[in-house]
């Protein structure tokens, strides 16, 4: 079978591995001319390295990154709120959270591809489809024709707003910083991973090496606020600097040119992924606010979930079908707790901000390793 794949970031790359592991012809077309990690660092949550290791990945990917031994979330003068997550999680499943620069999970992923399967500089313009094919059509007069299509456009799909133009993207009310930095000469432990929940916004940085970490920062903000758009480094660390140490010295190395600015959306849960022999995957389908660091993770499982699909022999509706009844109650779920959790960070008052915090100690730990328990301990 041939299939299109629009898109060319974490999740049509590895549906595309997928999907040649099966012996499918892939024709990946992504419309910028280099591919370009967009971002900083990223966690690969237990559940993603479950689907790496599923396409024989996750050994080379672990050897140019990191594990996260534990994530604590802890308030601004460094007390601990919660213990999101240890090492007694771990066990359990038999492997861990981790974590990688976005440059070195694109090239793997990419050098994974068969050869004439990735196409630069194609973007789309339109594409059609009968009961026999579909057809997409790109601004640079091309087209190519295949037995179906997967949109792993983006947040912005094209193919998502031709087939649902009633689909929304929301704004959090938060506009964030990401940043990979060197903190070799900050005398800390950075092995384990920490946010901080306070009253003008949220930091939290994952080790990405022995010396660099990822680093991320919220601040509640309108859209498009002009006021942040012109934050450098040094107005990020005066913002800060009421907050506890490491906080206001990961900013003082931090260099203007190294931090990434944008304002934090979502989609709003949808509810229909297959259209006849086009489907919607990745962001295109369910992109998420990163407050669990599931939004690549949920990608590259839809790549695992697809292929197993695929693997039943049944015929395209059937099979996209069957993988929109698999993924939508998930992905949805996903979607939903990343808001509330985001929506639960941002509290401004001092009086909901203590009360949030005594709640969170108060609650077991048990309780709280359910709540991530979906997550984790997922079967493909």
């Amino acid at each position: 079978m041939k299939i299109i794949i629009i898109g060319a970031g974490i999740g049509g790359l590895t549906t595309a591995i997928a999907l040649q592991q099966l012996g499918h012809e892939v024709y990946l077309a992504e419309q910028a001319s280099e591919i370009k990690a967009v971002g900083a660092g990223i966690v690969l949550a237990s559940n993603a390295m479950k689907a790496l290791r599923d396409l024989g990945l996750e050994k080379e990917i672990m050897a140019k990154g990191k594990v996260v031994e534990a994530f604590n979330i802890v308030d601004q003068n460094a007390k601990l709120i919660s213990e999101v997550y240890a090492q007694r999680f771990f066990d359990r499943l038999g492997i861990g959270n981790f974590t990688i620069s976005r440059a070195d999970l694109h090239q793997c992923l990419a050098s994974k591809l068969h050869g004439n399967t990735l196409y630069l500089g194609k973007k789309l313009s339109s594409f059609q489809q009968n009961s026999t094919e579909v057809t997409a059509n790109f601004e640079d007069g091309t087209q190519v024709k295949a037995d179906l299509l997967i949109a792993t456009d983006g947040i912005h799909s094209l193919v998502r707003k031709t087939l649902l133009p009633q689909s929304q993207q929301r704004y959090s009310g938060e506009t964030c910083w990401r940043a990979m930095v060197d903190v070799s000469t900050i005398n800390c432990d950075f092995t384990k991973a920490f946010e901080c929940w306070g009253s003008k916004g949220r930091f939290g940085f994952v080790p990405v090496s022995e010396q660099r970490i990822y680093f991320y920062l919220c601040i509640k903000a309108k859209q498009q606020d002009t006021r942040f758009k012109t934050f450098k480094a040094v107005d990020l660390q005066a913002y800060f600097a009421d907050y506890a140490f490491p906080i206001p010295e990961v900013l003082a190395v931090t260099k203007d040119s190294e931090l990434i600015q944008n304002d934090l959306i979502d989609l709003k849960p949808i509810n229909r992924f297959a259209f006849g022999r086009v489907l919607l995957a990745g962001d295109a389908a369910h992109a998420t606010t990163p407050n669990m660091g599931q939004g690549a993770c949920q990608a590259i499982e839809d790549a695992i979930v697809l292929k197993n699909c695929l693997r039943e022999g049944k015929s395209i509706a059937e099979t996209l079908q069957n993988f929109e009844r698999k993924r939508i109650p998930r992905t949805t779920k996903v979607v939903n707790h990343s808001w509330l959790i985001g929506k639960l960070a941002q509290v401004e008052n001092p009086f909901l901000i203590k009360l949030r915090n005594f709640l969170m100690r108060k609650t077991p730990a048990n309780f709280q390793d359910t709540t991530y328990r979906f997550l984790y301990e997922v079967d493909f």
